[in-house]
């Protein structure tokens, strides 16, 4: 039985002419270069969905496409609630 792994969860879009933060390992696929959905030349990086995409193929279809950018095609990873007694202040 071949288990595929689910989508993972996406975060914020930046605004336009910000960075994406694609730190999550899910974003590499160490087994498969597939054309970028954008530019069409080889990438090993994925979006949320699965989609292959340079990381700034996609930072820059977010600043040329600010209303669609919206609807979260891409999206930074989620970042992790920071705890409370976390103050280094």
């Amino acid at each position: 039985m071949t288990r595929k792994k689910p989508p993972f969860e996406p975060g914020c879009v930046p605004a336009p002419g910000g960075l994406l933060d694609w730190r999550d390992s899910q974003h590499y696929d160490h087994w498969q270069m597939r054309p970028c959905a954008l530019c069409e030349q080889p990438t090993p990086m994925r979006s949320h969905s699965g989609e292959p995409s340079h990381k700034a193929c996609a930072e820059n279809w977010i600043s040329e496409h600010p209303t669609e950018a919206r609807l979260g095609r891409f999206a930074s990873d989620v970042q992790p609630k920071r705890r409370r007694d976390d103050n280094h202040a």
